[in-house]
């Protein structure tokens, strides 16, 4: 059974999941990953009700799901119509709505969105969409369907919608609503998304990057034997909307308003207001109606297999085709951990979205093998394969070791969702597959930076601020980094060729642990800045040597990377050297 949450709003991040989650609505589990094989729905193919006929006072039927997946009728009554109340030229018509459901749950809830409601002689007038901002209520906002096929590409994306004075006393006339509730104006009624396959507590704490949400929540996983079908998809029924499936689903979950000649349109409002969509379509299968004292109740359902792609995700709604599934990103994740090891596998088919579902494939695959948080070395390596802006392919890999007192999932799971991120932002690039294959110890060991030593006459000399190195132009400078371990030290060599004409100037050499180093190869402005700064990042088992010498006359600047060696590196030190 899913875990109950209760819908918390965050700020929206750029190039995130809490894009998603602002706009669209309900707790979700998943029944299955696979595309389902059931026939789609005849379709329904509703004429439309003109939006110039309705007027106030009129009767109306609808349709929505509160448990299970079959329709129940809802009725109504027209209180008016908001002109440009969603955008210029779109209209909202505002509707008084009442059932058993709807009273038991207190109002209109999260989830309802999409409901198709009818005019006494059956045509469709539009879809449930808004719900009062103030809070729970049976007035809702009705987007005309008239418009839903048109999708208003140029509109702009609606926040909280006013409704005037003269709107506000209307409803308070004509419903439970108090004036000064109604003049807070009607806003989307929320979807905050579910992420299956991580913890709560997991999402929780996931911060610390531009593509990570506030707001996502974690759901659990049904079993799938009586799962939806594509025959469930209909007019009232439930639909949901997918970036993702897989070992980590990321969906929310809206009502279907007309389905004909294999499309469906539904949600009466954008998901992600993306224009052109890529996300995947499914049934669902609704428990129940969550009642919500500090906001709109919500409803908690369970997703079953894709069935066909959202194609478009309008101002008006999302509409989707039956049949083909989209094509995105397939990420896996390989770990091991002595005798037990772990395949995950996630389909992403929201791009902007391939960052953070990646981590959550990572961190999900991490803890059941782990089966802990708790500190340890992991050794991994990465590839990632995709196309540029003119189709040619290209191949992003890397291998890296981490080790962490605390917590070596969330320590290993950042490089590659780092590197997607940077991805994402480049026109044209797209992304196929990410692998990620990893091998776990309980191990904590690290090596820390002790002394730099130069070799002169024989011996080596440690050097220090009152010893600094002693170089010879036209010469080599012979070195080597002293590595604090906890059975001993052990040392790597480095050499550099000092130019003749940096004699008689002065420098300094110095020595940086792999990890303390920042890699910036993610966030670069063009895809070939990225493969070079992912070819040349330095791992956290290496250290990074600087020579740096700077006179009148002469800047001189070399770099070398030693290693990798057995263990991760930390600190930095640094010496200054004389060239005779």
């Amino acid at each position: 059974m899913p875990l109950i949450t209760h819908h918390c709003r965050g700020h929206r991040r750029a190039l995130s999941l809490a894009a998603l989650a602002t706009t669209t609505g309900m707790l979700v589990g998943i029944t299955a990953t696979g595309p389902a094989t059931s026939a789609e729905p005849t379709g329904d193919c509703t004429a439309v009700f003109p939006l110039a006929e309705v007027a106030a006072g009129q009767a109306v039927e609808g349709l929505t799901v509160d448990s299970g997946v079959t329709p129940e009728p809802f009725t109504g009554e027209v209180l008016g119509v908001l002109e440009g109340g969603i955008a210029p030229g779109l209209d909202m018509i505002i509707m008084d709505l009442d059932s058993p459901a709807i009273q038991a749950a207190g109002g209109i809830w999260q989830g309802m969105s999409g409901s198709p409601v009818y005019a006494d002689d059956g045509r469709l007038i539009g879809a449930v969409a808004y719900g009062l901002a103030y809070g729970s209520s049976p007035v809702a906002g009705i987007t005309p369907f008239e418009d839903m096929d048109d999708y208003l590409d140029a509109a702009a994306r609606p926040g909280r919608i006013k409704v005037g004075t003269a709107m506000s006393q209307r409803i308070a006339r004509e419903s439970d609503v108090s004036a000064a509730q109604a003049a807070q104006g009607f806003r989307q009624l929320p979807m905050p998304l579910g992420v299956s396959g991580v913890s709560s507590s997991r999402l929780d704490s996931a911060t610390g990057r531009p593509y990570l949400s506030s707001n996502a929540y974690a759901v659990g996983r049904a079993t799938g034997a009586a799962a939806p079908t594509a025959a469930d998809i209909v007019a009232g029924g439930n639909i949901a909307s997918s970036l993702a499936y897989g070992d980590i689903t990321a969906a929310g979950v809206g009502t279907a308003t007309s389905v004909c000649d294999g499309r469906v349109v539904g949600f009466g409002h954008p998901m992600q207001f993306s224009g052109p969509a890529t996300m995947s379509m499914h049934p669902a299968d609704a428990i129940y109606v969550q009642e919500d004292p500090l906001g709109a109740p919500f409803k908690v359902a369970n997703i079953a297999a894709p069935v066909g792609t959202i194609t478009d995700d309008r101002l008006t709604g999302i509409t989707g085709t039956y049949g083909p599934l989209p094509e995105g990103m397939t990420v896996t994740s390989t770990l091991t951990k002595g005798d037990k090891s772990r395949v995950g596998v996630t389909d992403i088919t929201v791009p902007l979205a391939n960052a953070e579902l990646t981590f959550y494939q990572l961190i999900s695959n991490h803890d059941r093998v782990i089966d802990g948080i708790t500190g340890g070395t992991e050794t991994q390596s990465w590839t990632v394969i995709g196309t540029d802006a003119d189709g040619t392919p290209f191949t992003l890999e890397h291998s890296d070791r981490f080790t962490s007192i605390r917590d070596i999932t969330y320590e290993s799971s950042f490089d590659l969702p780092d590197v997607l991120y940077g991805l994402s932002q480049l026109d044209g690039v797209t992304v196929t597959s990410a692998t990620a294959e990893g091998s776990v110890t309980d191990s904590k060991s690290t090596y820390s930076l002790g002394a730099i030593q130069q070799y002169r006459q024989g011996a080596w000399v440690t050097l220090s601020r009152q010893e600094p190195a002693l170089a010879v132009a036209g010469r080599k400078l012979l070195l080597r980094q002293v590595l604090n371990g906890p059975t001993g030290q052990r040392t790597v060599p480095v050499s550099f060729t000092i130019p003749t004409r940096a004699a008689g100037q002065k420098g300094s050499i110095s020595m940086v642990g792999g990890n303390f180093l920042y890699s910036e190869a993610a966030y670069q402005n063009s895809l070939a800045k990225i493969l070079k700064g992912v070819r040349e990042q330095v791992r956290n088992d290496e250290v990074q040597a600087d020579l740096s010498i700077f006179g009148r006359k002469v800047q001189i600047e070399r770099s070398q990377v030693l290693g990798p060696v057995d263990m991760v590196v930390n600190g930095n030190r640094r010496v200054r050297v004389v060239v005779r």
